[in-house]
């Protein structure tokens, strides 16, 4: 049997404490010590957990269907996601499901939420302050939840989004929270089924969305579309197993692209000439720059598999039912393949694009991020609207650093801005 990779030899406890209160130091530390592959022992693993980070292993990772989910996501996900969840899904049951959901997040379809984008965008924007410091975090989630509530979930009645947004905020909020991970690393279940039961009123009224889809014409909205899709058997998901898919785009899609935009402007905001270069040379740069700010600022820092057959690799062999994972934040700071890996210079995703597995904010395979494109475009729609709105400085000369929110990394002080009209 292969060995595993050298890693760090503190305590499970201490691992996972340096895990999860400075993770790039975490990280950095052990790619200085053990190289581009190294095991660490985190709490709540059943075995060590193999980080990699070049991109021809993570190319072989990624390329192989039969690999499982990683360990932990069924206990952490289950019980607010749903047991139907795309995200727990493995086998055909995951790829049926898979194409079937596709569609309404590619192509000129994704042009009809671009409006839903803008004013949703608009809406919070008339409220940002002038003139003094404040974080955009909250305001971006805002945002990002406006726009699930509209162009996913398909909410169009007044009065059942405002009774549908102080619980989604509030379920949202306790899944992002600190002690909730800390928690679920050290196996205590009891705080995500307080959250699981504090989400049977969003049940009820994501139901009665699905159910009044059901008696109407196939709209534009994703939850229209998910109903009205069928299998290549001519069936198609059941109510229920549609709340979870919904659940599913929630949980994954409204944190994530929030935070990626937060780190964005923090970015912009600590350099102005990337502003400018913005302004004038449209949709092409501003695509550039949610790239790199992606790259530099990933979001989510590990998309693991176990291993259902030996994974090997120029010198790297790893043995069945190994847990292994992309180190995102190593994988995308190579200097093989980006020069100067620290500096933001979205320029080089116009000069020369990175191979796709050295780029990997939204995972890879058959479970690369669904929502990968949609928030993309949110991300660009949402800032052309800032840029072209304020001029925008950090309140500070000093970067935002990381913080964990369970599964993200995020800007630790919000990104503190301060902004004016123009």
């Amino acid at each position: 049997m292969s060995a595993l990779p050298a890693g760090p030899t503190e305590s499970p406890i201490v691992q996972t404490a340096r895990w999860v209160a400075r993770p790039i130091r975490f990280l950095e530390d052990c790619r200085r010590r053990y190289g581009d592959a190294f095991s660490v022992t985190l709490r709540g693993f059943r075995a060590p957990l193999v980080m990699v980070s070049r991109p021809d292993v993570i190319r072989a990772l990624y390329s192989e269907r039969r690999h499982g989910l990683p360990p932990g996501r069924t206990v952490t996900l289950q019980p607010l996601v749903g047991a139907r969840s795309l995200l727990l899904l493995e086998g055909e049951e995951h790829l049926s499901r898979r194409r079937l959901m596709l569609p309404p997040f590619h192509g000129e379809r994704m042009r009809t939420y671009e409006t839903v984008m803008r004013k949703a965008a608009a809406r919070e924007l008339a409220a940002w302050p002038e003139g003094r410091p404040f974080p955009v975090h909250p305001g971006m989630q805002a945002i990002t939840l406006d726009v699930i509530m509209r162009a996913v979930f398909g909410v169009a009645d007044h009065e059942r989004r405002e009774q549908l947004r102080p619980l989604l905020r509030d379920l949202l909020a306790g899944t992002t929270s600190t002690g909730l991970q800390v928690s679920v690393l050290f196996g205590r279940r009891r705080p995500l089924e307080r959250l699981r039961e504090n989400a049977d009123e969003i049940d009820q009224l994501l139901l009665a969305e699905i159910a009044q889809r059901r008696r109407a014409a196939a709209g534009e909205d994703i939850c229209s579309l998910l109903v009205h899709s069928r299998f290549e058997d001519g069936t198609g998901m059941d109510d229920r197993e549609i709340r979870d898919q919904l659940m599913t785009l929630l949980i994954a899609g409204h944190e994530t692209t929030a935070t990626g935009l937060a780190w964005a402007l923090d970015l912009l905001a600590h350099n102005p000439h990337v502003i400018a270069r913005a302004r004038t040379d449209g949709d092409p740069y501003l695509r550039a720059v949610v790239s790199e700010s992606l790259r530099l600022r990933p979001v989510v820092p590990i998309a693991g598999r176990r291993l259902v057959a030996d994974l090997d690799v120029d010198g790297l062999s790893l043995p069945a039912g190994t847990d292994v994972t992309p180190a995102i934040w190593l994988t995308h700071t190579r200097p093989q393949e980006y020069p100067e890996p620290y500096a933001f210079r979205p320029e080089r995703f116009l000069e020369n694009a990175p191979s796709t597995y050295a780029w990997i904010p939204f995972g890879g395979g058959v479970r690369r991020c669904i929502g990968a494109a949609f928030a993309e475009l949110e991300m660009r729609t949402v800032l052309d609207e800032i840029l072209n709105r304020f001029e925008l400085r950090p309140a500070s000369r000093r970067r935002e650093l990381v913080a964990r929110r369970n599964v993200t990394f995020s800007p630790r002080h919000g990104t503190r801005v301060v902004v004016r009209r123009r």
